[in-house]
């Protein structure tokens, strides 16, 4: 099985994306990435995208409206394929992602952290944000974040490991994206990440960088148009593109991530691939 991690960042339009993210950028300058243009489902809102970027359905299909209805989902998804294929999932996220793919309620004295060889889910590390507000946003650091999958891979040796980073959406609500702390954060996340990717790609990974949706000029998402929906995705890896440079449908991220750990892809999942398997 070949090896992969998804990496999240929550709540990032397009253009700052392309304006902001300078080290991404420049692999993409010098050949190592491969970048796209992706949009959301509909409702652009955070639980639901979380549950079709890893089922490959749409809100419509998955019943995810938003983050209040956030449930154990009953679809095949990508924990539960690279299970049932002998592989290894590792999950650093918002709780959110525990109880839509492995367990729900989320009960933070069980879930915040487990290895269960039973899986879906074999490697979890999770936190709530409990509390999030504007004047506070309840967010680990990325350093954490991202140092703490780098410990699931070389620890445990998973096969599919996903991340996800709430800053970045929460300083969007609370500042909006058109200003000096934006660009400050998004620059400051960049500068944290490089090196991480540096050392997950040496150590065999293929790696996927992207967001869940967008944010507008007045830091809202949920509903429609480029600043809602569209974000970026960078791949770094081998793997030979299909098709052309249009924009990517969200829901084929499920499909192409399997294909490229020679997973079965389940049938729910119809969206094209973007990646070759």
């Amino acid at each position: 099985m070949r090896r992969l991690l998804l990496i999240i960042i929550d709540g990032v339009p397009w253009r700052n994306w392309r304006r902001l993210f300078g080290n991404l950028e420049g692999w993409v300058a010098s050949g190592e990435a491969r970048l796209w243009r992706m949009r959301s489902v509909l409702p652009s809102t955070s639980a639901s995208c979380y549950a079709s970027i890893h089922t490959g359905v749409a809100p419509q299909v998955h019943g995810v409206w938003g983050n209040e209805a956030v449930r154990r989902l009953d679809l095949p998804d990508i924990f539960s394929a690279v299970a049932a294929a002998g592989g290894k999932g590792g999950a650093v996220t918002h709780s959110f992602w525990s109880e839509l793919f492995n367990r729900a309620p989320f009960d933070p004295v069980r879930d915040l952290e487990y290895d269960d060889p039973a899986g879906p889910i074999h490697h979890g590390r999770f936190h709530t944000m409990q509390g999030y507000g504007r004047a506070n946003q309840m967010t680990p650091a990325d350093a954490d974040l991202f140092a703490t999958l780098t410990m699931l891979c070389e620890r445990h040796g998973i096969d599919y490991g996903i991340l996800h980073s709430c800053t970045l959406d929460s300083m969007g609500h609370r500042f909006h994206h058109d200003c000096v702390e934006m660009d400050d954060a998004c620059q400051a996340l960049d500068a944290t990440l490089a090196p991480f990717v540096a050392r997950w790609r040496a150590a065999g990974y293929e790696v996927i960088v992207t967001a869940d949706h967008g944010q507008d000029a007045r830091g809202h998402h949920g509903g429609t148009g480029e600043l809602q929906q569209d974000v970026a995705l960078y791949y770094l890896g081998p793997a030979e593109t299909l098709g052309s440079d249009e924009v990517l449908d969200q829901r084929a991220l499920a499909p192409t991530i399997l294909g490229r750990l020679g997973v079965p892809v389940p049938a729910t999942m119809t969206a094209r691939p973007f990646l070759g398997g």
